[in-house]
């Protein structure tokens, strides 16, 4: 007997099932699991989700038709992407409602776009145009298809590789709201952080130095100045987006061993003409590393978000109130800092773990159940905040800045300035933010802000 091959699943895993309908019961495990609600997934998820059951698969513990894997491959090739709920899994015996409706598209039997078409059609009319027919079933594939943490696993795959991305941009942002301030570059002294050597409070603060070298800004108030230190969120940024590097460098860790794992059940050892029932599945190790995330993102939001109200704040910036020269008929940036305060206030609801809870299913059979997916997506929300927060505190800092001139920045945070400028020019008269804010956010996903400070002073840490 061997569990969904010859038995029913969850709590029917006492029922047997004969040999003349093992394939009817792949199909109607597929059919009755895509249960799924709410918004569809983001197209590039549902495509990470493919490539991550074909690496899965491939390892050969699945036991699957090699020929069932090359469709998935010829499917992800075409361009084809299944439409698949968003909401439904509680992140044990994989993401299986999200991965049934994924399936679903390669039976013919849901939801396709095609090739990037904004139109949603039937899967079995995109099958018929792209010559493919529809996956037919056999013992224990439709279980091997569906028994995996793909969902939670590709957000969790983008997310990191935003996220490392992101990180270097809050060091870009912070030296540049740091020379907009005027603040002082002796908190990044190298030999502060040796005396607490974190591998990540040191390569922020690498950073950091190496972005404002060269700054006339600095040398302009290097003596004679009144201030002895600065705020926290100037001073204390190494220690501060460093341990949040720190918490990222191990959720990477534990998503690079999720990409490449077998983590359905059962698994067949062909070797030794076993299969064996376990949990691989379960995902755990994802829901406590996407909760981590998201904490560790939210906390570069929150830092961020302060050092962009102390240059809109006249009394704490020495600049003009909300960065305008004609304030009160005008307003600035005063509301660019409402935006970002929103979306940090928004990020500290989305970080309660969700990992915390379980909930059981299927008749207690499935009594312990991660959330994953549900941490998973509260991170994705949190990512995509934070993105905007630093997006406006470059958007913000650039402004300042403009109040020290003809004085210029340090050769790194004068490259991310003149990116800058080329999109948002300087705000002399109120105009609608939000484009400012979107032309902002899209130099931080494009990385063309990365891009221009690496160009002028070499790859950051």
């Amino acid at each position: 007997m061997i569990y969904g091959v010859t038995t029913g699943f969850g709590e029917f895993a006492n029922v047997r099932i004969p040999h003349d309908k093992i394939e009817q019961l792949q199909t109607n495990l597929i059919i009755s699991h895509a249960a799924g609600a709410g918004d569809p997934l983001p197209p590039e998820v549902v495509r990470a989700m493919m490539i991550l059951r074909i690496n899965a698969l491939a390892k050969g513990f699945s036991g699957i038709r090699p020929e069932t894997v090359e469709f998935i491959v010829k499917f992800f090739n075409a361009g084809l992407i299944p439409v698949v709920p968003s909401q439904g899994s509680v992140g044990s015996s994989g993401d299986l409602v999200q991965l049934a409706h994924l399936v679903l598209s390669f039976m013919g039997k849901g939801k396709t776009i095609d090739n990037g078409k904004l139109t949603i059609e039937n899967s079995k009319t995109v099958l018929k145009r792209h010559n493919l027919q529809p996956l037919t079933l056999t013992a224990k594939e439709g279980l091997a298809l569906i028994n995996g943490t793909q969902m939670m696993t590709s957000f969790a795959a983008l997310i990191i590789h935003e996220s490392l991305q992101l990180m270097k941009l809050a060091d870009i942002s912070c030296a540049l709201s740091v020379e907009a301030l005027k603040g002082t570059d002796t908190a990044f002294d190298e030999r502060i952080h040796k005396l607490r050597p974190y591998k990540g409070q040191l390569a922020s603060a690498a950073n950091l130095r190496n972005l404002m070298n060269h700054s006339e800004i600095r040398e302009s108030h290097r003596h004679n100045d009144d201030r002895v230190q600065d705020a926290y969120s100037l001073r204390c940024a190494p220690q501060v987006h460093g341990a949040s590097r720190d918490a990222l460098e191990y959720v990477a860790s534990k998503v690079e061993i999720e990409i490449n794992s077998a983590n359905d059940n059962p698994l067949i050892f062909p070797n030794e003409k076993q299969h064996l029932e376990g949990g691989n599945f379960h995902g755990q190790p994802m829901a406590l590393a996407m909760d981590f995330a998201a904490i560790a993102l939210s906390e570069l939001a929150n830092i961020s978000e302060r050092r962009t109200e102390r240059m809109v704040n006249g009394a704490l910036s020495r600049l003009p109130r909300f960065l305008t020269t004609n304030g009160g008929l005008n307003s600035g940036l005063m509301i660019a800092q409402y935006t970002a305060a929103s979306l940090v206030s928004e990020n500290k609801v989305l970080s309660h773990p969700a990992s915390v809870d379980s909930i059981p299913t299927s008749a207690n059979q499935e009594d312990h159940n991660s959330m994953g997916s549900i941490a998973a997506q509260k991170c994705w929300k949190v990512l995509k905040n934070v993105q905007t927060v630093i997006a406006i505190e470059l958007m913000t800092a650039a402004q300042a800045i403009d109040f020290h001139s003809p004085l210029k920045c340090g050769k790194g945070t004068n490259a991310a300035y003149q990116t800058i400028r080329r999109s948002i020019p300087h705000l002399n008269e109120d105009r609608i933010l939000h484009d400012d804010i979107q032309k902002a956010l899209g130099l931080v996903n494009d990385g063309s802000v990365l891009k221009s400070v690496e160009k002028k002073i070499g790859k950051l840490h």
